[in-house]
Protein backbone atom coordinates (compact mmCIF):
# COMPACT_ATOMS: atom_id res chain seq x y z
CA UNK A 1 0.00 0.00 0.00
CA UNK A 2 1.28 3.18 -0.49
CA UNK A 3 2.26 6.03 1.91
CA UNK A 4 0.00 8.90 1.44
CA UNK A 5 0.73 12.44 2.58
CA UNK A 6 -2.22 15.02 2.88
CA UNK A 7 -1.09 18.67 3.56
CA UNK A 8 -3.50 21.21 4.45
CA UNK A 9 -3.30 24.51 2.73
CA UNK A 10 -4.39 27.12 5.00
CA UNK A 11 -1.83 30.25 4.75
CA UNK A 12 -0.32 29.74 1.23
CA UNK A 13 -1.86 28.38 -1.95
CA UNK A 14 -1.06 25.59 -4.50
CA UNK A 15 1.65 27.64 -6.28
CA UNK A 16 3.58 28.61 -3.21
CA UNK A 17 4.34 25.45 -1.96
CA UNK A 18 4.59 22.68 -4.93
CA UNK A 19 7.91 23.91 -5.80
CA UNK A 20 9.15 23.92 -2.35
CA UNK A 21 8.15 20.13 -2.47
CA UNK A 22 9.45 19.26 -5.31
CA UNK A 23 12.76 21.02 -4.73
CA UNK A 24 13.07 18.72 -1.59
CA UNK A 25 11.84 15.70 -3.85
CA UNK A 26 14.17 16.33 -6.29
CA UNK A 27 17.04 16.93 -3.33
CA UNK A 28 16.46 13.44 -2.24
CA UNK A 29 17.00 12.19 -5.89
CA UNK A 30 13.58 11.30 -6.38
CA UNK A 31 10.80 12.38 -9.71
CA UNK A 32 7.95 13.63 -9.18
CA UNK A 33 4.10 13.38 -11.47
CA UNK A 34 2.00 16.19 -10.60
CA UNK A 35 -1.44 15.70 -11.38
CA UNK A 36 -3.95 18.35 -12.15
CA UNK A 37 -7.24 18.83 -13.15
CA UNK A 38 -7.06 19.83 -16.97
CA UNK A 39 -4.63 20.82 -19.81
CA UNK A 40 -4.96 24.46 -18.38
CA UNK A 41 -4.56 23.89 -14.91
CA UNK A 42 -1.00 22.03 -16.32
CA UNK A 43 -0.04 24.33 -18.53
CA UNK A 44 -0.65 27.48 -15.96
CA UNK A 45 1.60 25.00 -13.17
CA UNK A 46 4.41 24.85 -15.68
CA UNK A 47 4.39 28.66 -16.96
CA UNK A 48 4.77 29.29 -12.85
CA UNK A 49 7.54 26.47 -12.05
CA UNK A 50 9.72 28.19 -14.73
CA UNK A 51 9.00 31.78 -12.88
CA UNK A 52 8.77 31.04 -9.55
CA UNK A 53 11.88 32.14 -8.39
CA UNK A 54 15.26 33.86 -10.10
CA UNK A 55 17.50 31.32 -7.49
CA UNK A 56 16.01 28.08 -8.00
CA UNK A 57 15.51 26.15 -11.22
CA UNK A 58 12.64 23.25 -11.43
CA UNK A 59 13.30 21.02 -14.54
CA UNK A 60 9.86 19.98 -15.66
CA UNK A 61 8.04 19.48 -19.03
CA UNK A 62 4.59 18.64 -19.97
CA UNK A 63 2.80 16.60 -23.15
CA UNK A 64 3.66 19.63 -24.58
CA UNK A 65 7.33 19.31 -24.30
CA UNK A 66 7.30 15.73 -25.03
CA UNK A 67 9.86 13.09 -23.50
CA UNK A 68 8.24 12.25 -20.28
CA UNK A 69 11.24 10.22 -19.48
CA UNK A 70 13.79 12.83 -19.56
CA UNK A 71 11.93 14.98 -17.19
CA UNK A 72 12.60 14.51 -13.51
CA UNK A 73 8.97 16.29 -12.58
CA UNK A 74 5.84 15.56 -14.96
CA UNK A 75 2.84 17.33 -14.84
CA UNK A 76 -0.26 15.78 -16.31
CA UNK A 77 -3.82 15.71 -16.23
CA UNK A 78 -3.61 11.93 -17.44
CA UNK A 79 -3.05 9.29 -14.64
CA UNK A 80 -0.32 7.52 -15.78
CA UNK A 81 3.37 7.39 -14.51
CA UNK A 82 5.08 8.98 -17.82
CA UNK A 83 8.69 10.05 -16.05
CA UNK A 84 8.74 6.67 -13.89
CA UNK A 85 8.29 8.82 -11.00
CA UNK A 86 8.80 8.11 -7.33
CA UNK A 87 6.40 10.46 -6.03
CA UNK A 88 3.12 11.13 -6.96
CA UNK A 89 1.43 14.87 -6.34
CA UNK A 90 -1.92 15.60 -6.58
CA UNK A 91 -3.78 19.03 -6.86
CA UNK A 92 -7.29 20.22 -7.20
CA UNK A 93 -8.76 17.60 -5.89
CA UNK A 94 -7.01 15.02 -8.73
CA UNK A 95 -7.28 11.54 -8.10
CA UNK A 96 -5.31 8.29 -9.10
CA UNK A 97 -5.99 4.45 -9.38
CA UNK A 98 -2.17 4.02 -9.68
CA UNK A 99 -1.32 5.06 -5.64
CA UNK A 100 0.79 1.78 -5.78
CA UNK A 101 3.28 2.24 -8.42
CA UNK A 102 4.78 5.21 -6.19
CA UNK A 103 6.95 5.41 -3.00
CA UNK A 104 4.78 8.39 -1.75
CA UNK A 105 1.33 10.61 -2.94
CA UNK A 106 1.34 13.88 -2.04
CA UNK A 107 -2.54 14.98 -1.59
CA UNK A 108 -2.56 18.60 -1.45
CA UNK A 109 -5.47 20.74 -0.88
CA UNK A 110 -6.91 23.90 0.03
CA UNK A 111 -8.26 24.47 3.31
CA UNK A 112 -9.92 27.55 2.74
CA UNK A 113 -12.14 26.52 0.50
CA UNK A 114 -14.59 24.24 1.87
CA UNK A 115 -15.75 22.19 -1.07
CA UNK A 116 -11.99 21.10 -1.61
CA UNK A 117 -11.78 20.28 2.21
CA UNK A 118 -14.76 18.46 2.57
CA UNK A 119 -13.43 16.34 -0.71
CA UNK A 120 -10.29 16.34 1.04
CA UNK A 121 -11.92 14.62 4.02
CA UNK A 122 -13.87 11.73 1.50
CA UNK A 123 -10.69 10.83 0.19
CA UNK A 124 -9.28 10.24 3.87
CA UNK A 125 -12.05 8.45 4.41
CA UNK A 126 -11.58 6.01 1.60
CA UNK A 127 -8.11 5.84 1.61
CA UNK A 128 -8.14 4.93 4.93
CA UNK A 129 -10.27 2.15 4.68
CA UNK A 130 -8.40 0.88 1.51
CA UNK A 131 -5.52 0.08 3.88
CA UNK A 132 -3.30 3.03 3.13
CA UNK A 133 -0.82 4.04 5.54
CA UNK A 134 -1.30 7.80 6.31
CA UNK A 135 -0.45 11.56 7.19
CA UNK A 136 -1.84 14.86 7.91
CA UNK A 137 0.31 17.88 7.67
CA UNK A 138 -1.47 21.23 8.32
CA UNK A 139 0.68 24.45 7.59
CA UNK A 140 0.96 26.51 11.07
CA UNK A 141 0.23 30.74 11.12
CA UNK A 142 3.99 31.40 11.53
CA UNK A 143 4.81 29.27 8.42
CA UNK A 144 5.97 25.11 8.03
CA UNK A 145 4.03 22.46 8.61
CA UNK A 146 2.65 20.76 11.73
CA UNK A 147 1.78 17.05 11.99
CA UNK A 148 -1.65 16.21 12.90
CA UNK A 149 -2.01 12.56 12.27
Amino acid sequence: MATIWFYHLLRSDLEAELPRLLEMTLKRGKRALVLASSPERVEALAQHLWVYSDESFLPHGTAKDGRPEEQPVWLAEADENANNADYLFLTDGASSVHLDLFERCHDIFDGRDPVALAAARERWKALKAAGHELAYQRQKEGGGWELVA
